[in-house]
């Protein structure tokens, strides 16, 4: 995507990134890691606020930097970083609230023909995974690198 997004910040192995969100409500730190689940290759990002006492996300916390679409495309660039060391990798998102996982579906839907050239995209519903439908609200969704 060829959108603006802020400048990551990786450890060695690509599974924790670090960016500074800015807007009206100053410098916000996030974190965005790949944690690994008892399936192979299958990931959880979790994102949020970085506590600056812990270093632990917070993921409850509503920032409203009036950057979101910024902050989607700094994740979405991310997932290509960790999918490019991981390529068998599934990347599982969800969000803390429904709203949130709203976000993420209008997020994809609103550039979907740029994301499904990289991705391919599995919706969570129920004990069921159906394709991408932008106009359904789903409890997750998985994405996985496209090879060429």
């Amino acid at each position: 995507m060829n959108l603006p997004k802020y400048k990551l910040n990786a450890d060695a192995d690509l599974t924790i990134f670090e960016f500074t969100s800015e807007g009206p409500k100053g410098k916000i730190p996030k974190l965005i890691i790949f944690a690994e689940t008892n399936l192979k290759d299958f990931y959880n990002l979790a994102f949020g606020d970085k506590d600056e006492e812990t270093g632990k996300i917070n993921d409850k916390i509503v920032s409203n930097n009036d950057d979101m679409e910024k902050v989607l495309s700094t994740i979405v660039s991310a997932i290509l970083v960790f999918t490019n060391k991981y390529p068998e990798s599934w990347v599982y998102a969800s969000g803390s609230t429904p709203s949130r996982t709203r976000l993420y579906r209008m997020g994809i839907n609103k550039y979907f023909s740029e994301v499904e050239k990289e991705f391919y995209i599995f919706c969570e519903f129920g004990d069921d995974w159906l394709p991408f439908e932008g106009d359904k609200d789903f409890e997750g969704y998985a994405v996985q690198r496209k090879k060429y």
